[in-house]
């Protein structure tokens, strides 16, 4: 699994910002000042503005645990597996039971093939009853089930994330796919008509929709998604894999 879908991008920054947007923090601790105006640029996708502020943050308050959080993030953004795998660490370590930085980090490890120690993670957030958005780390275990073939379980955890939040868009992008790959061609389009209702179309879920109506032989829709997918991503592998 890699992080290329703006769906996941948006995820991240939800869990990243959690702290500090939600609680609206006027503070004048200057460590805190930095790492607001870090997670700001991060989210303008301004990424060396945001690296030195955050790095900042922890020249002023090095155990500043959002901070590592944040900064582990940016460096996934930069491909940077290796620093950003130091900065959940250290930031598990500081605060193993901050919930934000158990879904990142467990994501994180799911998504470089550390199935378990990720659902480590993933499970107990999910289940805590002071996480008021448990479809977030239900989705993400989810996707990592996904990565480990184990497609049964990861339908579970999907839906169990719908059944808490209805409209979520990551969650109903992977049943989407579930579907498709089941043979179970009405859900796929079900599940698209709930994605688009609270997000825009990606290449992925046009490209599955474009299979998902060949397959049932409506090729004159399939061509609309088709147009669609080339009009908005043609630089997509979506768009690469269409045959002539």
């Amino acid at each position: 699994m890699i992080i290329n879908s703006r769906a996941l991008v948006a995820l991240l920054f939800m869990m990243l910002t959690a702290c500090t947007s939600d609680s609206n923090v006027k503070s004048e601790n200057p460590a805190d000042v930095h790492l607001q105006l870090g997670v700001r640029y991060l989210s303008l996708n301004k990424l060396e503005v945001a690296k030195e502020n955050l790095l900042k943050a922890l020249a002023i308050e090095p155990n500043n645990v959002q901070a590592h959080n944040a900064l582990a993030f940016l460096y996934e953004k930069l491909n940077n597996s290796d620093d950003a795998h130091d900065q959940y660490a250290k930031a598990i370590d500081l605060a193993p039971d901050d919930l934000g930085v158990q879904n990142n980090y467990g994501r994180f490890l799911c998504e470089h093939g550390e199935y378990e120690k990720g659902m480590g993670l993933l499970v107990p957030a999910s289940a805590n009853p002071l996480n008021d958005r448990p479809w977030l780390a239900l989705t993400n275990a989810g996707r990592c089930q996904l990565g480990m073939g184990q497609k049964q379980q990861a339908e579970a955890y999907l839906r169990q994330a719908l059944q808490l939040n209805q409209t979520y868009a990551p969650a109903l992008l992977e049943m989407q796919k579930l579907s498709f790959e089941k043979g179970d061609y009405w859900a796929a389009k079900g599940f698209l008509q709930r994605y688009l209702s609270s997000a825009e179309h990606t290449s992925e879920t046009l490209g599955i929709a474009i299979q998902t109506e060949r397959a049932q032989g409506n090729n004159e829709l399939a061509n609309e998604y088709q147009k669609l997918l080339l009009e908005k991503f043609p630089l997509s592998n979506e768009a690469r894999n269409i045959k002539p």
